[in-house]
């Protein structure tokens, strides 16, 4: 049995992307023909991981209707938008038993590529990891969770907020993409430990790396080999950089 048959992928898809000035949802908007989301599932494909579970939430017709023509796709309902960590309890439902490993990967972020879906899920699997982040090195890390490491063994320790982090913290260029692997068993223990009392009074899926850490579990992080692939879509100026980035073949499709 392959390893990638015990694995699921979550998809985050439920914003509304109020700074894409559409009035689809941000999943919907299309780079190189396609909608963000189908680049995101055909990398996951690629990677061999067949079952991928839909978060949907803003305009949920527009983005079922994108996704379900693609193979081994199920949905789950975020009705109410309240942080990446709730999204991911939206979709306990639609975990089974033998879905060992979870990738959480965004659905805005179509430049994943499969080979760095695989490489992530090869390392958590080998180092015994409960999570392991994607995380991206950056000229200007700003905006971005910000990865900090052990001084003593460089190991993960958390991961901050730009909004929650100091101004030490600010500094640090190695940030978080947004995309995990997780052993299943281990995350949703976590994720009804994780509270809101932050900024933005949001559930963050990356309190479970200070949870995982306090009772003793092993985590890690992934530094892209490219770190232009981390290139999410937030705006249309984000999207005609990702076709730039594209055009001039700094990153695959």
């Amino acid at each position: 049995m392959s390893i990638e048959s015990t694995v699921t992928a979550v998809v985050l898809a439920a914003g509304k992307g109020t700074r894409m000035k559409s009035e689809l949802p941000k999943v919907a908007v299309v780079l190189n023909g396609s909608p963000l989301l189908l680049h995101v599932l055909k990398n996951l494909e690629s990677a061999n991981i067949k079952r991928k579970v839909v978060v949907i939430g803003y305009r949920k017709d527009v983005v079922t209707d994108i996704a379900s023509s693609f193979p081994g796709v199920e949905f789950a309902d975020q009705t109410e938008q309240l942080g990446t960590g709730h999204a991911v309890i939206c979709a306990e439902s639609n975990i089974k038993n033998s879905d060992k490993y979870l990738i959480v990967a965004c659905g805005d972020a179509p430049l994943i590529s499969s080979h760095s879906f695989q490489s992530l899920l090869a390392l958590h699997v080998e180092k015994g990891y409960s999570a392991t982040v994607l995380s991206a090195k950056m000229d200007d890390p700003t905006g971005y969770g910000r990865i900090i490491r052990s001084a003593d063994d460089g190991s993960l320790l958390r991961i901050v907020e730009q909004k929650d982090a100091t101004a030490e913290e600010k500094v640090v260029n190695e940030v978080n993409t947004g995309t995990y692997c997780f052993t299943t068993e281990h995350l949703f223990d976590a994720l009804k430990n994780i509270g809101n009392d932050n900024a933005q009074k949001e559930y963050y899926l990356t309190d479970v790396i200070k949870i995982f850490r306090n009772s003793g579990k092993k985590v890690g992080a992934m530094i892209l080999l490219n770190a232009l692939e981390s290139h999410g879509i937030n705006s249309p100026e984000d999207l005609e950089t990702a076709k730039q980035y594209i055009e001039k073949g700094l990153v695959g499709v």
